[in-house]
C-alpha cells in the first residue's frame, strides 16, 4: 500500500511537468498500463516509449489533480485534468480517471478512463 507522502509525492511530480519522470520513478519495471478498453503497454520501457511518442507532438501540458484522490488499501484513483497545446498551437483540454494498483510504493498497474472525443484539438492555445 503506498503512504500518502508517495502519493502526493508522484502526483507533484506530474503536475511539475517532469516529462517521462513520473514512469521512470514510480512504475514497477513490469507495470501494465491499459487506456479504455484497449490492449495494455506491458513493462516500463513501452510505457516510456509510448509516453516519448505522445510528449513528441506537444509543447505543453499542464496537469492538475483534482481532489479528494480516493485512496483504499492498494488502489488509488485520481482525477486528472490536462491542459495540453500542441506543437501546432491547437489546445486539448482532456479529463481523465486514473485507475491505479500499487505494489508498495510503485505502480504496477494503471487503467485510463476516458472519452477518446476530447482529444480532438479544438482551438487555438490563449
Amino acid at each position: 500500500m503506498p503512504s500518502q507522502q508517495t502519493i502526493d509525492r508522484f502526483i507533484a511530480l506530474v503536475q511539475s511537468g517532469a516529462g517521462l519522470g513520473p514512469i521512470e520513478q514510480f512504475y514497477t519495471d513490469d507495470a501494465s498500463m491499459p487506456e479504455n478498453q484497449h490492449p495494455p503497454r506491458i513493462g516500463k520501457a513501452a510505457l516510456l516509449a509510448h509516453e516519448a511518442r505522445a510528449l513528441a507532438g506537444v509543447a505543453r501540458v499542464q496537469a492538475t489533480a483534482v481532489r479528494p484522490v480516493l485512496v483504499e488499501g492498494t488502489t488509488v484513483v485520481i482525477r486528472w485534468v490536462f491542459d495540453i497545446t500542441r506543437r501546432d498551437g491547437l489546445h486539448t483540454r482532456l479529463e481523465e480517471l486514473a485507475y491505479q494498483r500499487w505494489q508498495g510504493e510503485l505502480i504496477a498497474q494503471e487503467q485510463f478512463f476516458y472519452d477518446p472525443a476530447q482529444l480532438a484539438a479544438v482551438a487555438p492555445a490563449m
